[in-house]
């Protein structure tokens, strides 16, 4: 019987000490699994953290590189082929628009580079270079090269008749500056002043800006604060300073036209072909080749002047002396 009874005790001592040792091990594991599952939480949250750091820098980068990319030097002549004329567009115009096989196939492509287009499109282009998109060239471009600057319809800032480009540009070296915003209007200016402080009284040079816009709200108050306009205006510029509410999405190709939130500026002849141009913010070699394009344009232009005249004024001589 006593035997029976220390058998007994011993296995009570020894279920107790089992079942204490399991309470132990899991008391171990309860409190070591709480760091551990922390330790999983933060390694299961930073590849997350890492992910995101990782797709800014990979939007970043592509922004970075185009950035430090070099522009292009512009490719080609910009303008129109045809002769502008000085009139508004027509039925007619119109007509012979849809009728015509090859205009019907421009307008095509023209809607598809459109459709491609995001209405916030030019505006994000202006992070990258300024939305600047070529260089201007260092030189003039041929004049059996070049292209017309197109007819645009414009109300100067003196009277209220309206002008065509075409018979403002005829017979004199114009700089012609296309504004749509403050911004391009500064940019504008960066690169014309140079040359027009060394040629304004030039008999035959001329500055002329265009204030573009095509958007009738944009028009309207542009047109009511014509005031404004003219008190920030030199008075002797406001013969060629047009307001225009013309739509020239059509000419943006062929004048070179990427952003419309930036200035462009052409160096158009006495034939009104674009000779030479310019776009956003300019750099220095930039503004010295305008001044110097336009003073070589004005030399030729003057001697070709002087070249006609001395036969008439031969002839005057002869006659007086008969």
């Amino acid at each position: 019987m006593r035997l029976l009874v220390q058998y007994s005790a011993r296995q009570c001592r020894i279920a107790r000490a089992s079942s204490a040792a399991r309470l132990g091990a899991v008391g171990f594991r309860g409190i070591s699994s709480t760091p551990h599952r922390r330790a999983e939480s933060e390694t299961s949250t930073s590849p997350t953290e890492s992910k995101g750091k990782e797709q800014a820098q990979d939007v970043e980068e592509p922004k970075k590189k185009a950035n430090d990319a070099p522009l292009p030097l512009l490719q080609r002549p910009l303008g129109v082929r045809q002769k502008p004329k000085p009139r508004v567009k027509s039925w007619e115009d119109t007509k012979e628009k849809f009728l015509d096989q090859d205009k019907r196939m421009e307008e095509r492509h023209h809607l598809a580079r459109e459709a491609t287009r995001g209405y916030f499109s030019d505006l994000s282009a202006t992070r990258i270079h300024g939305g600047k998109t070529w260089i201007a060239p260092k030189v003039m471009i041929r004049e059996d090269k070049a292209l017309y600057f197109p007819n645009i319809l414009g109300t100067p800032l003196v009277g209220k008749e309206k002008v065509h480009t075409t018979n403002l540009l005829a017979g004199k070296v114009s700089v012609v500056t296309l504004l749509t915003t403050r911004i391009s209007e500064i940019q504008t200016a960066q690169f014309v002043e140079p040359t027009e402080s060394s040629f304004g009284s030039h008999p035959l040079f001329q500055r002329v800006q265009i204030n573009l816009q095509d958007n009738q709200l944009k028009s309207f108050l542009v047109s009511l604060f014509m005031s404004s306009i003219r008190n920030g205006v030199p008075e002797a510029l406001w013969p060629t300073y047009l307001i225009s509410s013309e739509n020239i999405e059509y000419l943006r190709e062929p004048l070179g036209i990427a952003n419309r939130h930036v200035g462009y500026v052409y160096l158009v002849d006495p034939n009104m072909k674009i000779r030479w141009a310019g776009c956003a913010d300019p750099k220095a070699e930039e503004i010295a080749a305008l001044r110097t394009c336009t003073s070589v344009l004005l030399d030729r232009i003057t001697k070709q002047q002087e070249s006609a005249e001395a036969p008439a004024a031969e002839t005057v001589k002869e006659q007086e002396g008969s």
